[in-house]
């Protein structure tokens, strides 16, 4: 297409004609050569010079039928394109033709690409609340070059949030999961991933933090959600309960779990806190 476009100025409006100088000067570069060649040394023979000529003559014949053959169905799709009584005058040329084409094969690619970029944001983030879901999240992590997947990890719960939805209705409920996971998000670093892991639980990737830093940042939350709450249940601002767990790159599995045993502590310790898994006995 650059190629087309360079050389538009040769018969602008004709690409036969383009096609033909093309073949023309093609063919009889070396016939040019030659005469050149023959007059700064003498040696001109006419004999070899005129059979030279016909020679290159019967080329760009035999090109141009080709090309002519190779063009045909390019004026077919043109004169398809437009309605049986238009007249000549209006009828695009090739070169409309070609731009045409790779416009709409651009315009196509793009649309496939969005498509492509759709259904994989579909298939990563949570509707509800536009954060990661599960699969997202531990796609994400999966993508981490492997001396950054270390940091803690992070499993949150609402508390008591069964009430919001049979108090309340599950649009309230809704509303709450997206106000939460907006109020999380927009306190966390931008490097930290966040991700509804289901229900009313979330889970969070504090990357390169230890369990202190961790801590101070839920603290953090928690609160804000006291000061300015996301809802009520029983009067009581909206909490929620957490486990931290520190990763080294290891089984992300293993660090989910322990995660899940501290939030588990902090449930049955009263809600609205945030336990720290225990270490791992060393086995002699």
């Amino acid at each position: 297409m650059q190629f087309y476009l360079a050389t538009s100025f040769i018969f602008p409006r004709s690409l036969r004609l383009r096609l033909f100088a093309l073949c023309f000067f093609a063919t009889h570069l070396p016939l040019i050569g030659y005469l050149l060649w023959g007059v700064s040394t003498g040696r001109v023979a006419l004999a070899e010079f005129a059979l030279l000529t016909l020679a290159t003559m019967v080329g760009t014949a035999v090109a141009l039928i080709g090309i002519g053959a190779l063009l045909n169905p390019i004026h077919a799709l043109a004169d398809a394109l437009h309605a049986d009584d238009a007249p000549p005058s209006t009828l695009p040329e090739v070169g409309d033709v070609i731009r045409t084409l790779y416009s709409g094969v651009h315009r196509a690619a793009h649309e496939t690409r969005n498509r492509i970029d759709g259904l994989h944001q579909a298939a990563h983030e949570d509707p509800l609340t536009g954060v990661l879901n599960r699969r997202g999240f531990l796609a994400e992590l999966s993508a981490l070059p492997v001396n950054r997947r270390k940091g803690c990890i992070a499993v949150l719960d609402i508390d008591y949030f069964k009430r919001v939805n049979d108090l309340n209705g599950h649009e309230e409920g809704d509303r709450v999961l997206a106000a939460f996971a907006a109020r999380v998000a927009a306190l966390m670093r931008r490097a930290d991933l966040i991700a509804r892991w289901g229900g009313e639980e979330f889970a969070i990737f504090f990357q390169d933090c230890i369990e202190d830093e961790a801590s101070w940042s839920l603290a953090r939350v928690a609160t804000r959600m006291r000061e300015d709450p996301i809802g009520a249940i029983h009067g009581r601002p909206i909490s929620f309960s957490a486990g931290v767990c520190r990763w080294t790159g290891g089984p992300i599995d293993e660090a989910l779990a322990r995660a899940d045993e501290a939030l588990y502590e902090a449930k049955q310790a009263g809600r609205d806190r945030i336990c720290r898994a225990k270490p791992l006995l060393l086995q002699a």
